[in-house]
Parts: C-alpha cells; structure tokens; sequence
C-alpha cells in the first residue's frame, strides 16, 4: 500500500477525532505549525524516521518539544506514528487534514500564480468566478512566477486552469505544429 494511501487514512481517522472534539481549526493549525518546524529541521524528521532510534527517545523528544504547546488530539497522533512505525507519511498528514476540513466546510483552496502580486479586487474577482464555477466557497493564495509572462494560472486541486500569457503561446504553438502535419 502506498505511503500516501495510508496517510489519507491516517488523516482520516484523525479529521474524525478533531470533528468529534470540535477541534478541526486547532488540529489545522497544528499540523501546520509541526510541518514548518521539519521543513526548518530535516535533522528532526530524520531522527523521527530512523528506524534504530528506541519509540521511547523519539516520544521524550516530542515531548520535550510539544507538550503544552499542541492539543491533546495532535500530541496522541503524533505518538500514535511512532508507535505504529508511521513516521516517514507525517509530511503529508497536513494536506490531506486540510483537504477533509475544507469539504467539510465547502471551501476549497486556489493557488494562484501571477507576475505580480494581486490586488483585493483581483483576489475577489477571483473568488466570485471560482465561486460560481465550483460552488464552492474559495480561498486564495498567490504564487509569483515571473515565467507565466502574464495572465494567471489557478490551481484548484488537481485542476489547473491556465490563463497565462505563457500557456496561451504553447497552445498556440501546438496549434501551429498540428496544421503544419496535415
């Protein structure tokens, strides 16, 4: 089975819990704060992760570091991996939190990239066209990318919808290509 298989049950399980405790935003929030810390120390996942390091020293050491400063819930489940050997899919575990706690809300995320930042009124220009598309309420994060040319590129999950400068000339050029082959 697959790491992120499993972290989707993972993070199942654990939106249950939180939805049961009336928690989701805490646990969020959470997740996310223990996320930054190991994108900030590797070293710590990595001692986490390591399989000849006793539970006991990994469960001191989270508790050294977490105790008072997470909920009950997310303290468990993190010693919760530990013990089932479950370290390695912690990365993903936010992801897949946020993904169940914004269908639970109606809400979905759009990244959206652009050369400069937006303004509000873009921003909302934004949320009402996905609104009414998805039917669903929409939170937006900009990304800056100097290579989309212009234009934005919104990413709502797994759907890209490309409105750059950049994906207009590709389109563009595949159109020409294919004339050219008949």
């Amino acid at each position: 089975m697959s790491s992120a298989v499993v972290a989707k049950r993972y993070a199942q399980a654990l939106f249950e819990v939180a939805s049961e405790k009336k928690l989701i935003d805490a646990v969020e929030q959470e997740l996310d704060q223990v996320k930054q810390l190991f994108d900030e120390n590797p070293a710590f996942l990595q001692f986490l992760q390591h399989p000849q390091i006793a539970d006991s020293a990994k469960k001191q050491e989270v508790k050294a570091i977490f105790e008072g400063k997470l909920s009950e819930v997310t303290f468990n489940f993190l010693n919760l991996l530990i013990d089932k050997k479950r370290e390695d899919i912690f990365p993903m575990i936010p992801k897949y939190f946020t993904e169940k706690a914004n269908e639970a809300r109606g809400l979905v995320d759009a990244i959206v990239t652009s050369v400069k930042p937006l303004t509000e009124e873009e921003k909302q220009g934004i949320v009402a066209s996905f609104k009414k598309l998805l039917n669903k309420e929409v939170r937006v994060t900009n990304q800056l990318d100097q290579a989309i040319m212009g234009g934005v590129v919104v990413q709502v999950g797994d759907r890209l919808y490309d409105g750059s400068v950049a994906g207009r000339l590709n389109r563009l050029q595949q159109s020409l290509k294919q004339a050219q082959v008949r």
